[in-house]
C-alpha cells in the first residue's frame, strides 16, 4: 500500500512539473496589460452607460434589447471580429414598466417606496381603496373573504423583523479568511434545510398560488407585499409569469419593509388604511427568443486558432435599480478585459470569445442555451462542435470588489497552473487558488459539461445588501476594484490563449 502511494505521489509530482513547465509567465505582456488597464481605463464611462444611460435591464425587456444593441456597437468600434447578437432558443414574454405610483392616503398622506413585481399586470387605471389584511393560513380561511375583496388593495402578515446592524456592512476579505478558503471540507455536511422545513415551504408555495387565484376571482384590485432589507431598500422577487401563454395576474408591489411594518401596525390595531397606486405595464409579444451578445479576438496559430478561451458576464438584471453590481459590474469588467488585450496588439494564438449572456436570473438561460446549442447536451451527453475546442471559460458575477483568486470548481489539476499566473499579481491583493466550488451563476453551465468553467473569488464589499434590489444603482460600484478585475482577467486570458496545451479537465461521463 505504501509503495502504491508513493508511486501516485511520484506520478502527480512529475505531471506537476510537466504542467509548471509550460507556465512560463510573459512578464512583459503583464505589464502592457497592466499599464493599459490601469493608465487607459474605460471601466467608469462603461459602468455609466450601462446604468445611468440604458438602466434596468430585465429579461426580454426594451432596456435589454437595447443593451445588447449597445454593447455590440461598442465591440464593433474597438474593432473586435465577429460581433453578434446570438438567440440560444426561446424564452419568452418581455415586459416594461410604463408608471409605477404608490402612497398612502389615510390615515394621512405618505409616499410609499414600491416597485411593480416583474411580469404582473398593470392596474389599468388609478386605485384609490382600502387595505384588508388577510390571515391566511389554510385554504379554509379563503372563505372569511369571499365576495369582500372586489376593487380592495390587500395584504398578508409577514414576518420582516429589522434589527440593528452592528457589524460594517462592506467588508474585505482578510488573509486569514483567504488562507481558510483554501481548505476543502470533504465530511458529508448537512443542507440548510431540513426535510419538514422543505415541506413547509412546498405546502406555503402551493396555498400563495391559490391565494392568487383567489384574489384574481375575487377582483382585488392590487396586492402590496413586503421584502427583506432596510433604509428603503426594496428586494426583488417574480409573481408574473415570462410565458408566451397570456396569464392573468393580480397587480402587485413589493414595497419597502417599514413601510409595509407601517400599514401593517396600523391595520392590527384596528385603524383604516386606505391606498392610492396606478400601475401601468408593457407585455411585449414581438419576439420571445433569448439572445447572448459574441465577439472575437481571432486566433493565429494555425493549429490553435479553432480552439476557444472564453470570458464572459450576465448582461440582464431586475428592473427596479439599474443592475450595477448584478451584473453591470461583470460586463464591465469583461468588456473591459477584451478592450485592453485588443489595445495593446495582442495576437493570441487561440481565438478569445466574449459572451454576453441573456436572462440568468431566471436560470442561466443564456449560457445554458449557448452550451446545448454549441458545446454539450448535459442529460444526454452528446458533445457538439465546441465541447473539445473550448480550453476554458472565465465569469465574473459577484458584484465590483476587486479579485482575491478563484475557484476552481473541484480541478486540482491547475492549482499549479493559476498559482504561476497570479504570481504578477499579488501586489493587487489577487493570490488565493481554491479547489472550492461556487455556484449560482454561468460557469456552472460550462462545468456541467466538463469544460472548465471558473469564477473569480472577490472582496464582497456590501453586495449582499444591495443585489436584487432598487439600491443596486452606480453609486454602488468600485472602480478601482473594477479596474484591477479587468487587468487580472485579462492576463488570465492571455495566458490560457498562449499556453500549448488546453488546460487540463476533469472527467465527463
Amino acid at each position: 500500500m505504501k509503495r502504491h502511494i508513493s508511486t501516485m505521489i511520484l506520478v502527480l509530482f512529475l505531471w506537476s512539473g510537466n504542467i509548471l513547465a509550460q507556465e512560463g509567465v510573459d512578464l512583459e505582456m503583464m505589464y502592457k496589460i497592466k499599464s493599459e488597464g490601469i493608465g487607459n481605463s474605460q471601466i467608469q464611462d462603461l459602468s455609466f452607460h450601462l446604468t445611468d444611460f440604458l438602466g434596468p435591464r430585465l429579461s426580454g425587456s426594451t432596456n435589454l434589447r437595447n443593451a445588447r444593441s449597445w454593447t455590440a456597437e461598442k465591440f464593433q468600434q474597438w474593432g473586435l471580429s465577429n460581433v453578434k447578437i446570438d438567440s440560444y432558443g426561446e424564452f419568452g414574454r418581455g415586459w416594461n414598466v410604463k408608471k409605477s405610483y404608490i402612497a398612502m392616503k389615510e390615515p394621512y398622506y405618505a409616499q410609499i417606496i414600491g416597485y411593480p413585481k416583474a411580469w404582473t399586470d398593470g392596474t389599468n387605471g388609478p386605485i384609490d381603496a382600502e387595505v384588508t389584511l388577510l390571515e391566511i393560513n389554510t385554504e379554509e380561511d379563503f372563505s372569511k373573504y369571499k365576495g369582500k375583496l372586489k376593487g380592495k388593495v390587500v395584504m398578508t402578515p409577514a414576518n420582516l423583523q429589522i434589527n440593528p446592524a452592528f457589524e460594517a456592512e462592506a467588508k474585505r476579505w482578510t488573509a486569514e479568511e483567504l488562507e481558510e478558503r483554501k481548505t476543502i471540507n470533504i465530511g458529508g455536511g448537512g443542507g440548510r434545510y431540513t426535510p419538514e422545513m422543505l415541506a413547509q415551504l412546498r405546502a406555503q408555495r402551493v396555498l400563495d398560488q391559490k391565494l392568487n387565484q383567489f384574489l384574481i376571482e375575487e377582483g382585488a384590485g392590487l396586492r402590496i407585499t413586503g421584502t427583506r432589507g432596510s433604509f428603503g431598500t426594496v428586494f426583488h422577487t417574480r409573481a408574473g409569469s415570462y410565458s408566451k401563454e397570456k396569464a392573468v395576474t393580480i397587480p402587485e408591489i413589493e414595497i419597502a419593509s417599514e413601510h409595509y411594518g407601517r400599514i401593517y401596525r396600523l391595520l392590527k390595531n384596528g385603524k383604516s388604511v386606505s391606498i392610492e397606486a396606478e400601475v401601468e405595464v408593457e407585455r411585449l409579444d414581438d419576439d420571445y427568443k433569448g439572445y447572448n451578445v459574441l465577439a472575437e479576438i481571432p486566433g493565429t496559430d494555425k493549429n490553435l486558432k479553432p480552439e476557444l478561451v472564453m470570458l464572459g458576464a450576465h448582461l440582464d438584471s431586475w428592473h427596479a435599480g439599474t443592475g450595477a453590481n448584478d451584473n453591470a459590474a461583470g460586463v464591465v469588467v469583461m468588456m473591459e478585459a477584451i478592450r485592453i488585450l485588443k489595445a495593446i496588439g495582442v495576437q493570441p494564438r487561440r481565438t478569445i470569445r466574449i459572451a454576453l449572456w441573456g436572462e440568468e436570473e431566471q436560470g442561466l438561460y443564456g449560457s445554458r442555451g449557448y452550451v446545448q446549442q454549441y458545446v454539450a447536451d448535459r442529460n444526454t451527453k452528446e458533445k457538439k462542435d465546441e465541447w473539445d475546442k473550448i480550453s476554458a471559460y472565465f465569469n465574473l458575477d459577484n458584484g465590483s470588489g476587486k479579485i482575491r483568486g478563484i475557484y476552481l470548481e473541484g480541478n486540482d489539476m491547475l492549482v499549479p497552473v493559476f498559482e504561476k499566473w497570479f504570481e504578477p499579481f499579488h501586489e493587487l491583493g489577487a493570490s488565493t487558488v481554491t479547489r472550492r466550488n461556487t455556484g449560482s451563476t454561468d460557469h456552472v453551465a460550462f462545468d456541467a459539461v466538463g469544460v472548465p468553467g471558473f469564477q473569480f473569488i472577490q472582496d464582497p464589499i456590501d453586495y449582499g445588501k444591495g443585489y436584487h434590489t432598487n439600491m443596486d444603482v452606480y453609486e454602488r460600484m468600485q472602480f478601482s476594484d473594477m479596474t484591477q478585475a479587468a487587468v487580472i482577467i485579462a492576463a488570465m486570458v492571455y495566458n490560457t490563449a498562449q499556453r500549448d496545451g488546453k488546460l487540463p479537465r476533469k472527467p465527463w461521463n
